[in-house]
């Protein structure tokens, strides 16, 4: 074990994420210390904020056994890693840590327990403590399909219980629930007697959910609802800018207002595939904590620049557009490698936001396991504690970054939930402001506004371990910095 802390930090600048069998250790199981360790090695050599926290400070601890002492009056290691995380509540709101890294991998690779409903929550109107959930979309070949659900539809109650802000983590955690479906009337949703039962299973979610060529006049506009940057389906996300480019799509409308983020990688590829641009052209850089970036300057200074694709990562040609203008719908729920996407696409394209405010996310993670180089390799058999810190945050051409407050529309309209719509659907509300915009060549027209504001809070995807993540992926390698 090294004793000092001070005179050298392993430092990795990623673990390659792959799905893979873990094999049980049941004569082994790591002790609370040995994780705590580890929480802090990873924390002390990656965070994207260690100079915000003094116990990170590369002197802080002169021997494992003072580190050790420091670390004992916290009962868990979730505890001890969140007491190393900086300002909660406002500048990283997204590092976690996981107790079991396989379902962490399959999260990677689209894979949940899911019923296949998928749904945001809304604080009802006028009172302080109810909340109604809406059915955003529904995922083929779940339970959600099956028992026919469908978009649009509200809910106030699961089994019988009314949800609450303090109450809907735990409701909606089980397996198996049964919603109370309501009717809607000026934010107050009221229980009409009808009632489904889900249940939960392993699904995979293609990200690619609805590609749509409309006519409108002489022009061709795709339509494009992407859900998540999930890099296994980068090639399905290729072939859908295939079709476009084969009906000879000259205006796109990207859809990302569920779409809380995901893979860096695929997020170049998307604005790969809209704009075209060069691969010299720089997409984003990156800026990590300094004494990352130190060796990163030092060693691999290209490893700090993202430049644009024109090729998959499986070698497949990109079907790009070579758009100049294209129109993104965001929400509240749009985070992280969407918000990357048109960060960094508006250097050369005019990027129309339609919708609302998006996350604010601009910093991505990288997962860190238990072992020599935090690699996945060798990592300790006797837990399968990970953690998926925030350690670098994007920049793009312009020099623009920490948007913690989201990215405000240029044509503001948030989603009403009385009339949700068809998604791809031209009369569907916020696509509809979309191709007026187009029509019109962005000159000032009518686009019907709902008089009443509601505050969507949370939703599906929130309760998943990876909500609004971004992560690199990158081939791992080992750094030492001499101290």
């Amino acid at each position: 074990m090294i004793k000092s802390y001070k005179s050298l930090i392993i430092l990795c600048l990623t673990a390659l994420v792959t799905v893979s069998c873990f094999k049980d250790n049941d004569d082994s199981f790591a002790s609370s210390t040995s994780v705590k360790n580890f929480v802090y090695r990873g924390m002390q050599a990656f965070y994207l904020y260690k100079p915000d926290v003094p116990e990170l400070a590369n002197d802080r601890f002169a021997t494992v056994e003072e580190l050790e002492d420091f670390h004992s009056v916290y009962d868990t290691p979730e505890e001890f890693f969140e007491s190393l995380v900086f300002d909660r509540p406002f500048t990283d709101r997204f590092s976690v840590i996981v107790n079991d890294y396989v379902a962490l991998e399959q999260l990677f690779a689209g894979t949940t327990l899911n019923n296949g409903m998928e749904f945001g929550l809304v604080g009802e109107s006028g009172s302080a403590t109810n909340v109604w959930g809406y059915v955003r979309y529904v995922l083929p070949n779940s339970s959600a399909s099956a028992q026919n659900v469908e978009r649009g539809m509200i809910f106030n109650e699961v089994d019988g219980i009314q949800l609450t802000r303090d109450n809907f983590r735990v409701l909606l955690a089980p397996n198996s629930y049964t919603i109370g479906l309501a009717d809607l009337n000026a934010g107050v949703a009221t229980g009409n007697g009808m009632t489904i039962t889900l249940d939960k299973s392993s699904l995979t979610e293609n990200p690619v959910f609805k590609t749509e060529i409309i006519d409108q006049g002489a022009q061709k506009i795709g339509y494009l609802m992407y859900n998540s940057f999930t890099a296994n389906f980068d090639e399905e996300l290729n072939n859908a800018f295939g079709v476009f480019q084969a009906a000879g799509v000259t205006h796109l409308v990207l859809d990302l207002r569920y779409n809380g983020g995901g893979s860096v990688n695929t997020s170049i590829i998307l604005g790969s595939l809209i704009s075209g641009q060069p691969t010299s052209d720089v997409f984003s850089t990156e800026e990590w904590n300094p004494d990352v970036q130190a060796a990163l300057q030092n060693s691999q200074p290209d490893r700090l620049t993202n430049f644009f694709k024109t090729s998959t990562n499986a070698g497949s040609t990109l079907n790009t557009l070579g758009l100049s203008k294209v129109h993104v719908i965001t929400t509240g729920s749009s985070a992280s490698a969407s918000e990357l996407v048109i960060a960094a696409l508006e250097p050369y394209v005019d990027v129309i936001q339609v919708g609302d405010d998006t996350a604010g996310k601009f910093q991505a993670s990288i997962t860190l396991y238990d072992s020599s180089n935090f690699g996945r390799s060798g990592a300790n058999p006797a837990h399968r504690y990970a953690l998926q810190p925030l350690v670098l945050k994007s920049i793009n051409n312009a020099g623009f970054t920490d948007y913690f407050n989201g990215l405000a529309p240029d044509i503001a309209l948030q989603e009403d939930y009385s009339n949700l719509g068809i998604l791809g659907d031209v009369n569907e509300p916020l696509l509809a402001a979309c191709l007026q915009d187009i029509m019109t060549n962005g000159r000032p027209g009518s686009i019907q506004k709902s008089s009443l504001r509601l505050e969507e809070f949370s939703g599906s995807n929130a309760l998943q371990p990876l909500y609004n993540e971004m992560w690199k992926e990158m081939e791992l390698s080992d750094y030492l910095i001499s101290k």
